[in-house]
C-alpha cells in the first residue's frame, strides 16, 4: 500500500500513530510497552541516555530565523530544561551555574564554527533562612523579595579552522528572567520580561529566562498508542509547560561571511564541568529530532559530546534511516529507496539552491539562507508549502516541524506525495512580534494541569481544590466543612478561610 492509495482522512489517522513513533524514538514491531509519565521525548527533551538525567544541561531546540521587524538582523533562541511544570517549586529552574551553553555559527560551510557566543550564569541567594523562591510580590527584577536571581556573562569567540582567535565579552552580569511563580508572587511577569531584555552595541540584544515551550505536537502515543482506538489524538501534550530560554538577534552582516555567501549553519552545545575541573560537551542541536529518531540508542550520547566536523561517523544513520522501515512494517507504507541521499541534503548539506553553502562539507546544523526575506504570512510548512523562509531553511516558532519532518522522512523530496502529521498544527500560546518572540511561560498559580482556572480566581479555585479531601465534589469551605468530621473539619476550614482572607488583604494593600 502506498500514501496514495489511502484517504486523507485516514492518513490524518495514521499519521498522528506515525508521529507518536517519531516522538517515542520508534516504537517496536510486535507489541508496544506502557511507559512511565514524563519519559517522553520532544524534538531534542530527554533523546539520550545520559542528559536525560542532567535538565539543567539539555538543550531541547533551536531556532534560527531572518528576524520579522528587523529584516536585517537574525534571531537565534535555543531552550534547555525540558518539561517544567510551572507549579514545580520551591527550588523552581536555574541555569547551572557550572555550564557553559554556547550558540556556534559556520559561515562558510566548513563544519567547524568561525563564530562563537557563551553564556555563562552566576546564582544569587539574598536570604538562606528561608525556603522561598520569593519572600513577597516582585515587581522588578531588582525587588528585594526576589529571594533567587540569576546573572550572566556573554562572550563573543571569533575561531579559525577550530582555534581561538580573539575573545570580547559583550555582555557583563545581565539579570535573567525568573520562573514565574505565579499571579501573588508576580502580578506583571509580562513586565520583568521585558527587563530582561538587555540592549548590545550595533542593534544586537539578548534575552534569557523563562518561556513557553514553544515546541507543539502530541505526544501520547504513550497512553497505548493514543488510547488504543484513536481517541486521544490532535492535542498539544506540551501545553503547560516551561523551558529556560536563551534568545539573541544579531546584525545579519556580523554573522555571514559576506554578502555573496549569506549562508550559515547553527547549533546549540551545553559543555558541564567536571570532576577534574574541566568543561566537557554533554548535549548537541542542530536541526530538530536527528538524535531522536535518526540516530539509534548506541550512538546518542556519541553525538552529544561530538562536534560537527566528525558527523561523517554518523551517515549511515542518515542514508539508511530506521523510522521509514519501522512505518512499513507497521502501517504497510512502503519505505523509500536507500540510500537516502535527500535526508543527507536536509540533514547534513543543506538543500541544493536553497541553503546549501558552497563547498559544503556534510554536517548537522541547522542551516539559514539569511538573503531570503520574512514571509508576510508564514506557512506552518515552510518549503514543503512554498514558504522558503520556513523550515528546513533555518526554524521559525511556528514551523510545523514533526509534519515537515514527516513527509520528509516518508519521500516528500523524492516524489513520495504524502500528508502526514499529527493532527497539532501550532503552538497553544501565541508567539510575540518582537523580540524575543517567545511566548511568557505559564505561572505556577495555574499549573501545567490545571483546569478551567482563569483570570483573578487561580490562587482561590486551586486553593480551595488542594484544601479539599481527596474523593469529594464539593467546592470551597463547605465542601470541606460536609467532607469532614468534628474538630478536624472546622480545623481546616479555619486555616482555608484564614489563608483567603490573607490573600485578599495582599491585593487590596
Amino acid at each position: 500500500m502506498t500514501p496514495h492509495s489511502i484517504s486523507g482522512a485516514g492518513r490524518r489517522s495514521l499519521a498522528t500513530l506515525v508521529c507518536g513513533a517519531l516522538a517515542a524514538g520508534g516504537l517496536a514491531a510486535v507489541g508496544v510497552a506502557a511507559l512511565e509519565p514524563g519519559a517522553a521525548v520532544a524534538s531534542s527533551h530527554r533523546e539520550a541516555p545520559l542528559i536525560s538525567g542532567q535538565p539543567q544541561y539539555d538543550n531541547t531546540d533551536v531556532y534560527a530565523f531572518v528576524s520579522p521587524d528587523k529584516p536585517d538582523t537574525t534571531t537565534i533562541i535555543a531552550n534547555w530544561i525540558p518539561f517544567e511544570d510551572p507549579a514545580g517549586g520551591p527550588n523552581f529552574f536555574t541555569f547551572a551555574d557550572d555550564a557553559q551553553y554556547d550558540l556556534h555559527i559556520d559561515n562558510n560551510g566548513d563544519a567547524k564554527g568561525e563564530l562563537l557566543l557563551r553564556y555563562t550564569f552566576t546564582t544569587h541567594t539574598k536570604n538562606e533562612k528561608t525556603f522561598l523562591y520569593n519572600t513577597g510580590p516582585v515587581t522588578s527584577l531588582d525587588d528585594p523579595d526576589l529571594n533567587i536571581t540569576q546573572t550572566y556573562d556573554l562572550e563573543l569567540i571569533k575561531l579559525h579552522g577550530g582555534k581561538e582567535m580573539s575573545r570580547t565579552k559583550v555582555a557583563d552580569n545581565v539579570p535573567v528572567a525568573p520562573s514565574n511563580v505565579g499571579k501573588a508572587s508576580m502580578p506583571d511577569y509580562n513586565a520583568l520580561r521585558k527587563e530582561a531584555i538587555y540592549k548590545l552595541p550595533n542593534g544586537a540584544q539578548t534575552f534569557a529566562g523563562q518561556a513557553d515551550d514553544p515546541f507543539f505536537l502530541d505526544l501520547r502515543v504513550f497512553d497505548l498508542l493514543y488510547g488504543g482506538d484513536l481517541s486521544e489524538v490532535g492535542r498539544d501534550t506540551l501545553k503547560g509547560y516551561n523551558v529556560n530560554s536563551i534568545a539573541l538577534q544579531l546584525p545579519t552582516d556580523m554573522i555571514t561571511e559576506s554578502k555573496d555567501q549569506p549562508i550559515v549553519g547553527i547549533w546549540s552545545t551545553t559543555q558541564r564541568r567536571n570532576a577534574q575541573g574541566y568543561y566537557e560537551q554533554v548535549s548537541r542541536l542542530g536541526n530538530p529530532l536527528v538524535n531522536e529518531v535518526v540516530n539509534p540508542l548506541k550512538d546518542k550520547d556519541t553525538f552529544n559530546a561530538s562536534e560537527p566536523k566528525d558527523d561523517a561517523q554518523f551517515l549511515e544513520n542518515v542514508t539508511h534511516p530506521e523510522l521509514p522501515k519501522l512505518i512499513e512494517q507497521i502501517y504497510k507504507i512502503e519505505a523509500p529507496a536507500e540510500p537516502r541521499d535527500d535526508l543527507v541534503d536536509v540533514f547534513l548539506k543543506g538543500v541544493e539552491g536553497l541553503n546549501q553553502p558552497p563547498k559544503v562539507t556534510p554536517s548537522e546544523q541547522l542551516r539559514l539562507n539569511t538573503s531570503i526575506a520574512p514571509a508576510h504570512s508564514p506557512k506552518r510548512l515552510g518549503v514543503l508549502d512554498g514558504d522558503n523562509a520556513g523550515f528546513p531553511n533555518g526554524r521559525r516558532l511556528t514551523d510545523d516541524v514533526i509534519d515537515a519532518a514527516l513527509q520528509v522522512v516518508e519521500g516528500e523530496l523524492v516524489g513520495a506525495k504524502n500528508d502526514l502529521g499529527d493532527a497539532v498544527d501550532k503552538n497553544d500560546k501565541k508567539f510575540g512580534k518582537s523580540f524575543p518572540y517567545l511566548a511568557n511561560p505559564t505561572a505556577g498559580s495555574r499549573g501545567a494541569r490545571a483546569k478551567g482556572v482563569s483570570g483573578d480566581n487561580d490562587v482561590r479555585s486551586q486553593l480551595g481544590d488542594a484544601l479539599q479531601p481527596a474523593g469529594t465534589s464539593g467546592t470551597g469551605n463547605m465542601g470541606l466543612i460536609t467532607a469532614s468530621a468534628g474538630a478536624g473539619a472546622a480545623g481546616i476550614a479555619l486555616i482555608g478561610g484564614g489563608l483567603l482572607w490573607w490573600l485578599r488583604m495582599r491585593r487590596r494593600y
